[in-house]
């Protein structure tokens, strides 16, 4: 396979480490830029459908540039019969035009958690005042602190990443 030109929709670290690490994983060769791009849907999507059209967007925003393929990355919350759960989805846009989605760990937030986002609070911001830390969301996340960092985000956004991938080869082949 020739070398994939590719582009992350983001400047966190731990999402761009994801993308490297799975694209590193799988021995494909690439070349990969990060850029900023905006998800269309709220500071803090609050729906499985929300935060699937974030990545989605993201994606798509950075498609039309020079690269074979864009990722979008995008983590949520979503209430399912009265308690909020984490939720994390991935979206990979190529330059023709296909969109590839997958989702990744799903798990329950602590109600203390929860009653904040339900108030309005944003999860990254709720993290760091819940585990007495800064900036949670460019290293473990809510993932690494919720599995007590038995997998951190960029373990969690990395298995989205082969999940799209993978869906890409194989359509390309």
């Amino acid at each position: 396979m020739r070398k994939i030109q590719a582009s992350i929709a983001s400047k966190n670290p731990a999402k761009i480490n994801a993308v490297a690490t799975a694209m590193e994983t799988l021995g494909y060769a690439f070349d990969l830029a990060s850029a900023e791009a905006a998800s269309g849907v709220s500071e803090q999507p609050r729906s499985l459908e929300e935060t699937r059209l974030g990545a989605i967007n993201r994606a798509k925003t950075l498609s039309a540039e020079s690269v074979d393929i864009a990722i979008g990355l995008e983590g949520g919350v979503y209430e399912l019969e009265g308690e909020m759960y984490l939720c994390n989805w991935g979206a990979l846009a190529t330059n023709d035009g296909k969109v590839y989605t997958a989702a990744g760990a799903q798990l329950p937030l602590p109600e203390e958690i929860a009653e904040k986002l339900r108030a309005g609070g944003e999860l990254g911001p709720v993290m760091d005042a819940y585990a007495n830390e800064i900036g949670v969301r460019h290293h473990k996340g809510a993932v690494g602190v919720l599995t007590a960092g038995l997998v951190n985000r960029e373990e969690m956004f990395s298995h989205i990443v082969k999940l799209l991938l993978g869906q890409y080869v194989r359509g390309i082949d």
